[in-house]
């Protein structure tokens, strides 16, 4: 077995489940990944996965993933003869039932999703983005907007504590930042690649900033053609990438390489695409 470097940036192409074996145990911060799920798109190396497959990388995950990290698992459900999947609720289950917290459930609402024909359903917009966590999470930088009302100032009266007659007049400024809400409002990718199903850069970045600081590890054990790659490169996390995929790795690979941060990273400079046979 190789072992990795800390300061390697690499991609590994088999079994995900079977290629964080080689990962040290309780050494990634954070993964962030959208898994194939549901048979909605073909992926080459493989189509959606089992729940026994889900089981096996979950169990994979739960070694490799410190105290205190994080895993955003982004994914929906096919309908089938009318009925949805649910496929996302029995994954978030199987997460809890092997002892991950579920921490949010998140929403990304596609600002530009398919078309569809009618159907006695409303249109589909949205995938779960659930956060599951090793106990309380280590890190969270949350992403602040504006208030619409912020700075503003306002008079209020409030009846006296302690047994004292009257009120008393307090003034109150409202903040000028808040946290982001739970629910993103992100277009779907534009692809421009030979993967079906290109993840949103944005989607990728806002999750390493907050689940993770610059050095953490991220990992993404479905890399598919690398965005969350290209997320950490930019943030400047390390980083491992995983797909059974070996067209799919060389994809990603080609991609996370291309991509130019403003100040190039030492570490950065060199990616490591590994086959599961060299192990």
């Amino acid at each position: 077995m190789n072992a990795m470097n800390k300061d390697e940036f690499k991609i590994m192409c088999g079994d995900a489940a079977k290629c964080m074996q080689t990962i040290d145990t309780a050494s990634v911060d954070l993964v962030v990944t959208s898994p194939p799920y549901d048979t909605l798109r073909n992926y080459t190396g493989h189509g959606s996965m089992t729940m026994g497959g889900i089981a096996n990388v979950i169990r994979a995950l739960s070694r490799v993933m410190k105290s205190g990290g994080v895993v955003v698992w982004v994914v929906a459900d096919k309908v089938i003869n009318g009925s949805e999947s649910c496929t996302s609720f029995k994954t978030a289950l199987e997460f809890v039932s092997q002892g991950f917290r579920l921490h949010d459930t998140m929403i990304w609402r596609k600002t530009n999703p398919m078309p569809r024909v009618r159907t006695k359903r409303y249109f589909d917009c949205f995938e779960y983005m659930f956060v599951f966590s090793k106990g309380q999470p280590k890190t969270f930088n949350p992403i602040m907007v504006d208030c619409k009302l912020g700075g503003k100032t306002y008079d209020s009266t409030c009846k006296n504590m302690g047994g004292e007659s009257g009120r008393t007049h307090k003034t109150f400024k409202l903040n000028n930042k808040r946290y982001k809400d739970n629910i993103w409002d992100i277009a779907v990718a534009q692809n421009k690649t030979d993967h079906p199903a290109v993840f949103p850069l944005q989607i990728a970045e806002d999750h390493i900033s907050s689940w993770s600081n610059e050095g953490d590890l991220v990992l993404d054990p479905f890399v598919g053609s690398g965005t969350t790659g290209i997320a950490a490169k930019k943030l400047n996390r390390r980083f491992i990438g995983i797909d059974i995929s070996e067209k799919y790795c060389e994809l990603a690979t080609s991609r996370i390489m291309e991509f130019q941060r403003p100040e190039p990273i030492p570490e950065f400079t060199q990616l490591t695409l590994f086959k599961m046979e060299d192990y």
